[in-house]
C-alpha cells in the first residue's frame, strides 16, 4: 500500500506537470499572439498567478472531482484499495492522452480527460458488482457535460459582445487604430494574470482530486483537501509551464485567427470571467474549450473569413476524442492494476 501511495502521487505531479504543459496556452496563449509577452515573460508570470490560484481557490473544484462523479465513500468503506488502484488509473490514463495531445500541439481539456478517466474506473467497478451503475453520480456528470458546452458559448458570446464594445467605443473613434491597440496591451497583460489565477483554480483539481480522494480513504489526510496536496499541484503546473508549454501556444495565439490586444484582451477577460464563476460553482469545466470558444468569438466579430475552421475542426475532433479514449484507457489500466495488485 505504501508503494501504491508513492505511486499515485508521483501520478498527481505528472498529470499537474501535462496541465500546465497543454494549458499555458489557455492563460497566455493570446498574449504570445498579440506579441504583448514573449513565451519566457509568459511563463514567469503564469507560474505566478497560476500557483495562487491553485492554492488560493482550488479546493472547491477538487471536492468535485474526488468524490462527486464516483461513490468513492461507498467504495472505499468495503474495497479501500480499489479505490486507490482507480484512482491511480484514472490519473494515468488522463495523464497519457494529455502528453499526446501536447505533442502534436493540440489544446484537448484536461477537465475532460479526468472526468472520463474516473467515470471509465466507476464503470468497470460498476460492472464488477462493487457498485451498481445508478451509484455512479449521473447527474453531476451531466451538469459537468453541459458545463463543457456551455462554456464555450459563454466565452464566445462575451469575448463577441466585448470587443464589439471596444471597437465601437474606441477603434472606428480613432484616428490612430495602432495607438488604441498599444494601450491595450498593458490591459491583455492584465487579464492573462487574471485567466492565469482563474485557471489555476479550476484546473488543479484534474491532478490532486483523484490523489485527495486517495489520501484521504487511506486515513493519511482529513476528509478536507490538505493545503500541501494544492501546493504540490500548483508547483507540478508550473514545472509543466516551464518545460513543454510553448508547444500549445501556437496553436491558441496565431493558428484559430489573427489577434490584436483589443482582441486578445477580449478574448482573455471573457474566458477568465466564466471560469472564476464556474470555480465559484465547484464545476470542473473546460478552460480551453472556454478560451478557444473566446477567440473564435472575437474572430467572428471580423466576419467568418477570420477564421481558420481547419484548426476549429482538429480541435473539435480531439475534444470529442477525450472522454470515451480516456474513459477506455483508465478501465484498461485498472484492470491491469487489479490483476497485479
Amino acid at each position: 500500500m505504501d508503494l501504491l501511495v508513492i505511486a499515485i502521487i508521483l501520478a498527481g505531479l505528472y498529470m499537474a506537470w501535462n496541465i500546465g504543459a497543454n494549458d499555458l496556452a489557455n492563460a497566455m496563449g493570446t498574449s504570445v499572439g498579440t506579441g504583448a509577452l514573449t513565451i519566457k515573460q509568459v511563463i514567469i508570470i503564469a507560474a505566478v498567478f497560476e500557483f495562487l490560484g491553485a492554492v488560493v481557490f482550488g479546493n472547491r473544484v477538487t471536492s468535485t472531482i474526488a468524490k462527486g462523479i464516483v461513490p468513492i465513500d461507498m467504495i472505499s468503506s468495503i474495497h479501500p484499495d480499489i479505490v486507490v488502484l482507480g484512482m491511480l488509473a484514472s490519473i494515468l490514463a488522463a495523464s497519457f492522452w494529455v502528453t499526446l495531445a501536447t505533442f502534436y500541439n493540440l489544446p484537448v481539456s484536461t477537465s475532460h480527460s479526468i472526468v472520463g478517466s474516473v467515470l471509465g474506473f466507476g464503470l468497470i467497478a460498476a460492472y464488477n458488482g462493487i457498485i451498481s451503475f445508478s451509484d455512479i453520480h449521473w447527474t453531476v456528470l451531466l451538469k459537468i457535460i453541459a458545463s463543457w458546452f456551455i462554456s464555450p458559448a459563454l466565452g464566445a458570446i462575451f469575448a463577441f459582445l466585448i470587443f464589439s464594445i471596444i471597437r465601437s467605443l474606441y477603434l472606428h473613434r480613432a484616428s490612430d487604430m495602432p495607438a488604441v491597440e498599444k494601450k491595450f496591451l498593458f490591459l491583455q497583460i492584465i487579464t492573462g494574470c487574471y485567466i492565469a489565477f482563474a485557471h489555476g483554480s479550476n484546473d488543479v483539481a484534474n491532478a490532486v482530486g483523484p490523489l485527495s480522494a486517495t489520501l484521504n480513504v487511506l486515513g493519511v489526510t482529513g476528509t478536507g483537501v490538505p493545503i500541501w496536496v494544492l501546493v504540490m499541484g500548483g508547483l507540478g503546473m508550473v514545472i509543466g509551464m516551464a518545460t513543454w508549454g510553448y508547444k500549445v501556444v501556437e496553436t491558441i495565439g496565431s493558428k484559430i485567427t489573427e489577434l490584436t490586444p483589443t482582441r486578445g484582451f477580449s478574448a482573455q477577460f471573457a474566458t477568465a470571467s466564466v471560469v472564476l464563476l464556474h470555480s465559484y460553482s465547484s464545476l470542473p469545466i473546460s478552460t480551453t474549450h472556454t478560451l478557444v470558444g473566446s477567440v473564435i468569438g472575437v474572430g467572428l466579430a471580423g466576419g467568418l473569413a477570420a477564421v481558420d475552421l481547419g484548426v476549429i475542426w482538429r480541435i473539435i475532433s480531439s475534444w470529442i476524442a477525450t472522454v470515451p479514449i480516456a474513459a477506455l484507457t483508465s478501465a484498461i489500466i485498472f484492470v491491469g492494476l487489479e490483476v497485479i495488485f
